[in-house]
């Protein structure tokens, strides 16, 4: 009786992981978190770049099917950049409306699990604020592109309705830098809730 109770068991626990792998899904909730912005020249052009911490916050969608599921989301982002070159410094704020298209596999059931995804990244700035030490015109001004694209890789967790995601954004338009380009790459850091799942 024990064996039939312990394989009955394990072949409702069976079920319950395939139909979560396996059955379409589909969810909608919110995110915020903190990212790090840094500035990678594409030219000879020689500066320092240090990390500068901004925001996010907007919202999230998740379709999923086989494993598979794809998740757009659109959220407001911060993205802060101090550059130092030829003595002089500028720090420049832009505030962006970003759209990723991500597309991911996951491994887990019953609530719990790992996430890994990638896909482009659309950001559309609506704000580009511009401040200057002393010396900026010696450093040059960051020519902020109104529509940007980028590329995301990333992993999370899911914890029932909560998911942490840590991501790495590569830009791919070159941005000018006085007499140079760069790129503006960033990571990351975001807590999520589901509002609504099935």
């Amino acid at each position: 009786m024990k064996k039939l109770l312990l394989a009955a068991a394990i072949f409702t626990a069976c079920i319950r992981f395939a139909s979560a792998q396996i059955l379409p899904s589909f969810q909608f909730g919110v995110k915020g978190g903190m990212n790090l912005s840094s500035i990678q020249s594409t030219t000879a052009a020689t500066f320092n770049s240090g990390n500068q911490a901004g925001y996010l916050a907007g919202f999230w969608m998740r379709v999923g099917a086989l494993g598979f599921n794809f998740q757009p989301e659109i959220y407001a982002t911060s993205k802060d950049v101090d550059i130092a070159a030829n003595g002089g410094e500028t720090k420049q704020k832009f505030t962006s409306i970003d759209v990723p298209l991500l597309i991911g596999g996951k491994i887990g059931a019953f609530g719990f699990g790992g996430r890994f995804y990638t896909g482009p990244i659309i950001s559309v700035a609506v704000n580009k604020q511009q401040s200057f030490v002393d010396a900026a015109k010696a450093a040059g001004s960051l020519d902020y592109q109104n529509q940007n694209f980028a590329w995301q890789f990333g992993a999370g967790i899911d914890i029932k309705k909560i998911s942490i995601d840590l991501r790495y954004e590569a830009g791919l338009t070159k941005q000018d830098y006085g007499s140079g380009q760069t790129r503006i790459n960033l990571f990351s850091l975001t807590l999520a809730y589901s509002l609504l799942k099935f």
